[in-house]
């Protein structure tokens, strides 16, 4: 597991408005296994699919209350992309944020962008 304690502070405006923050090479991101980042106070879990998307939700597990949702198992139902906390087992959609355990639990999605092989997380 790569872990990056803090994305710099630095960030650019893209054509949208949106915040860039760079996270880690795109390179670093092993095929799925998940990394954090801390985002302007925001704990980010990052991932790279096995086919090479990369998707960010928050790292805050609602069931357990950790932090750990970067630690988690990535895999796929279906077609659908997905990580499995590590405390509990619940599943969480890495395109939609939603837990397909509990259809009213979520967690939060972050736009990702690659530039110049660098993996960037908007939390804006």
């Amino acid at each position: 597991m790569t872990i990056v304690q803090k994305a710099p502070e630095t960030s650019r405006s893209d054509t949208t408005t949106r915040r860039w923050s760079a996270i880690c090479h795109y390179t670093d991101l092993i095929p799925e296994r998940g990394a954090a980042a801390l985002i302007r106070g925001r704990q980010v879990a990052v991932f790279r699919a096995h086919d090479g998307r990369l998707f960010a939700v928050g790292n805050h597990d609602p069931f357990s209350g950790a932090y750990v949702i970067s630690r988690g198992i990535v895999g796929t139902l279906g077609q659908e992309p997905v990580v499995a906390t590590p405390m509990h087992k619940q599943v969480f959609s890495l395109v939609t944020g939603a837990c397909l355990d509990d259809p009213a639990t979520a967690v939060p999605i972050y736009p990702t962008r690659v530039t110049n092989g660098t993996v960037e997380v908007s939390v804006e």
